[in-house]
């Protein structure tokens, strides 16, 4: 349950890109980038952060004794148009993009910086993978002190025990969990 949302408050949405959300997933994609839509459209209403991380997997940081990954990583990158964000996502040139390497979009990248920037101490997380890329940032977040809530129905998984897992195990030990709906709804009250 969302109990509240911080005043200064990011939505960070994680992987919503043409050619992650291409892969079965254990939830219907389009229900998720509606969702997706409908937080991004209340955090401009709001004239909150938006968020929009993608990934470029990195070949180089997968170990060497795996070259299938390896290859798959190198494919899927080489994808013409894989990592840009769909058009689902009505992002504004205002919004911060952020690419990461791995599944924490905090690691090497410029996302905290970004944050502390606007003094952001909430966010809200969504994406694909529930298990992988959204786990990851989250686990990340904890660790660097934000409050974070998540839009459990803005994410889905590939695999059904990875999303239970998460969202059943990991997250309520480090934020609190809801809807977008309940979401979009205390962020009139936020304070």
């Amino acid at each position: 349950m969302i109990t509240a949302i911080d005043k200064n408050t990011a939505l960070v949405l994680i992987d919503l890109q043409k050619g992650i959300v291409r892969m079965d997933v254990v939830h219907p994609i389009k229900d998720v980038l509606e969702k997706s839509a409908l937080l991004v459209d209340a955090f401009h209403k709001a004239n909150l952060p938006i968020v929009a991380v993608n990934v470029i997997p990195s070949p180089s940081n997968l170990r060497n004794e795996n070259p299938v990954a390896k290859n798959v990583a190198s494919a899927m990158a080489a994808m013409e148009g894989f990592s840009d964000i769909v058009e689902d996502i009505k992002t504004l040139p205002t919004d911060i993009f952020v690419t990461k390497r791995t599944w924490n979009a905090f690691y090497n990248t410029k996302l905290h910086e970004e944050l502390q920037k606007r003094n952001i101490t909430g966010i809200v997380l969504g994406g694909v993978a529930t298990s992988i890329g959204v786990e990851g940032t989250a686990r990340a977040a904890h660790e660097l002190g934000y409050n974070i809530s998540f839009a459990t129905d803005a994410m889905t998984d590939r695999s059904a025990e990875a999303h239970k897992h998460s969202t059943q195990l990991i997250f309520p030990r480090i934020g609190e969990l809801g809807v977008s709906a309940d979401i979009i709804e205390k962020l009139s009250s936020r304070v």
